[in-house]
């Protein structure tokens, strides 16, 4: 990749710590590796090579092109078949007119399936939601645009490909509600750093190990089995300024814009201009001074209906306060906090010093409503290690293969039941790499 131009932002993050023991699942050592320019930056180098061959003559874009058939002709794949929409000019991202003003059929010797998941389609996320993880949530938001409907599933299995492990999903349990939707219910993961306390929607901890940034999946299982769809954190002004990042390359401009300049402001300049947007504007942030008026306003927030008693909440964090006195404690999350500082990249940029929250020197308080956010399909379409589709018999499906997390990013499901922060892009590549490598060697 380093060849291909891609390069890396020096700080190796720590996005998914684990289950809590030795030989349990997560990550041993940080090892979440930002592209430095983040999407856009891994996209680069791969447009200006496609660029180059339309140039050349060699590729042709189809823009406005929906795909409703893929033709065979006996039992190969041989195209597809549909509608033209409509032109837009709606930026990327945004949800666009599916007016439709003509058809087309195009044929080929390979057709290469790469449409995504099934993030968007809230209906067909509940009808394969996992019994292991309890209910599905009455109420999700979108991590992902409107096209990521999982129609072109739909449509290669009825070609003859087959799905499986449809029940392999990697959704957050951090999101909110972006104050400037792009698309439809557009929700943004925090990446928290570990301080923040996290309750559950009546107020109470939740249990070890799982605190922020730790155990994604268990905490979704955790939270679903407390009959609400929705958590909290309380956190401190000092705790927001270092340890909330933004999922989304327009959420991180210095980044994005890879500008050394900025991320040093990110360092030493307070919080983040993105974070600070949404502490002003996003409906799931609340600010307060004083802790009475903040429970109050998330009893508010949650309908008016004080499921959170100011008493309780101020236990909670009383007693984590007081672990505080000293410099052992009894509580994990205190200990796995200063654990987190002896890692240089996270004292630097990722993890507060410890400190009271009921301390007005380090306020306001804030308390952020965290919502599940639909994200990752980690079952598909079911490929060979040259991502061929392979159909129920288990044998290839001749003309057809599959990449990226129409695969389950390879092979119908490679990472199992979960997964560790950055893998998801790395299958889309290798998978990619193998489909354009055989589809090449096979119509030579």
């Amino acid at each position: 990749l380093m060849q291909r131009g891609l390069k890396f932002f020096p700080v190796v993050g720590w996005a998914e710590r684990g289950g809590g023991n030795a030989i349990g699942h997560g990550n041993s050592v940080p090892r979440f590796h930002i592209t430095w320019g983040t999407g856009p930056g891994v996209l680069e180098p791969f447009v200006q090579r496609v660029r180059e061959a339309q140039k050349r003559g060699l590729i042709s874009f189809k823009f406005r092109h929906r795909v409703n058939e893929l033709t065979r002709t006996g039992a190969t794949v041989d195209g597809v078949r549909g509608d033209i929409l409509q032109p837009s000019t709606v930026e990327r991202g945004y949800k666009s007119s599916r007016e439709i003003s003509g058809d087309f059929e195009l044929h080929a010797q390979a057709v290469i399936v790469a449409s995504g998941g099934i993030g968007a389609n809230h209906q067909l996320v509940r009808e394969n939601w996992p019994q292991r993880l309890g209910g599905a949530p009455k109420r999700m938001i979108a991590g992902v645009p409107d096209h990521v409907d999982g129609r072109m599933l739909a449509i290669t299995e009825q070609a003859g490909g087959s799905i499986i492990n449809r029940d392999r999903m990697w959704h957050y349990v951090e999101g909110i509600k972006n104050w400037a939707p792009i698309w439809t219910d557009h929700a943004i993961r925090i990446l928290p750093g570990p301080s923040s306390l996290w309750l559950d929607a009546l107020g109470k901890r939740l249990p070890v190990p799982l605190y922020p940034g730790f155990d994604t999946l268990g905490t979704l299982s955790h939270i679903m089995s407390t009959g609400f769809d929705y958590s909290w954190f309380i956190l401190t002004k000092k705790i927001i300024q270092k340890e909330f990042a933004l999922s989304g390359s327009e959420q991180n401009p210095d980044l994005t814009g890879k500008s050394w300049r900025q991320v040093l402001g990110r360092a030493t300049s307070g919080i983040p201009g993105p974070v600070k947007a949404f502490m002003e504007k996003g409906e799931d942030f609340i600010v307060e001074a004083e802790l009475p008026k903040l429970v109050s306003r998330m009893n508010a927030l949650a309908g008016g209906e004080p499921l959170l008693e100011l008493a309780e909440v101020e236990r909670e964090i009383r007693a984590r306060d007081r672990q505080l006195d000293n410099p052992f404690s009894k509580d994990m999350q205190i200990t796995a906090l200063r654990g987190a500082r002896a890692y240089l990249g996270d004292r630097l940029i990722r993890t507060a010093k410890p400190h009271k929250m009921l301390d007005p020197a380090n306020g306001p308080l804030i308390a952020v409503r965290l919502n599940i956010l639909t994200r990752k399909t980690l079952g598909g379409l079911q490929t060979d290690l040259e991502s061929r589709v392979l159909g129920v018999d288990g044998q290839p499906v001749a003309g057809l293969y599959a990449v990226g997390e129409a695969a389950g990013f390879g092979g119908g499901g490679v990472h199992g039941y979960a997964a560790l922060e950055g893998t998801f892009l790395g299958g889309c590549i290798f998978s990619g790499r193998s489909a354009g490598r055989a589809a090449a060697a096979s119509v030579a």
